[in-house]
């Protein structure tokens, strides 16, 4: 598959910036580029804005973030993808929701959501559940220069499932359900529930359910199968993979 906007400029970093026309280097991307990956003066750095804005700089070192890079040239625009991606998840214990925002923001995920279920082991106060995003927003930012995106995820929650279709529509959520068909590429938003499952109540909601593995996996496994299913057949991959010879079995089947 053919690398779009800063992934195919072959670069030692990507970083995000609030301004293309005025780059300045946050303090923590300035330690990271300096200190941890050691850059040489005349090393090629990637400066994005988030929402599809990205040009090629040069790495010219020294202490002020304002010369840390030098833009070259004119700044590119990556166009949002013509299908955005949802994929929503009950809140889990630890650090497995910011484990999962990482791997979401890899794969491409465009709008990452942690929705209230009624099995859910894990409740957060307001208070809490504002921290908690606000962590996953900077492991996003991270996954995003990571894996070179120029578009940055957007990350809501805690709320309700009815919230979470209110912001998909006029797409249509699907429930993440044991025994269900698998997802086809009319879907676009999936909701996994937590380790228990979807309540009654919440099942009887008249929401499409689909089927993510033959297997019974892990709430966490089962959010980031959802976005490498839902990816995979917006960008085309599993149609690629099928007309060289690959099976589809492997979407047949369930999940939580």
């Amino acid at each position: 598959m053919k690398l779009r906007g800063p992934g195919s400029v072959r670069a030692a970093a990507q970083i995000f910036v609030s301004d293309l026309g005025a780059i300045e280097v946050e303090a923590e991307d300035a330690h990271h580029l300096s200190q941890v990956l050691r850059l040489r003066p005349g090393e090629t750095v990637v400066a994005c804005d988030g929402a599809g804005g990205w040009v090629t700089c040069r790495y010219r070192g020294g202490s002020e973030r304002t010369s840390l890079i030098e833009a070259e040239g004119t700044p590119h625009h990556e166009p949002a993808p013509s299908t955005r991606v949802d994929v929503g998840f009950a809140p889990t214990k630890g650090g497995r929701p910011e484990w999962v925002t990482q791997k979401l923001t890899e794969l491409g995920v465009d709008r990452i959501t942690l929705v209230r279920s009624a099995r859910a082991v894990v409740r957060w106060e307001a208070g809490r559940s504002e921290r908690v995003v606000e962590r996953m927003r900077r492991v996003a930012r991270h996954a995003a220069a990571q894996s070179r995106r120029a578009w940055l995820p957007e990350l809501v929650g805690v709320v309700a499932l009815s919230e979470m279709r209110a912001l998909v529509a006029p797409v249509v959520l699907a429930l993440a359900e044991p025994g269900a068909d698998p997802p086809t590429s009319s879907t676009t938003a999936v909701a996994v529930g937590p380790e228990g499952g979807w309540d009654a109540s919440e099942l009887a909601s008249g929401d499409r359910l689909v089927g993510l593995t033959a297997g019974i996996l892990r709430a966490e496994t089962a959010a980031i199968t959802a976005g490498v299913l839902l990816c995979s057949l917006r960008d085309g991959a599993v149609e690629a993979a099928r007309a060289h010879g690959g099976s589809s079995e492997g979407l047949e089947g369930s999940a939580k």
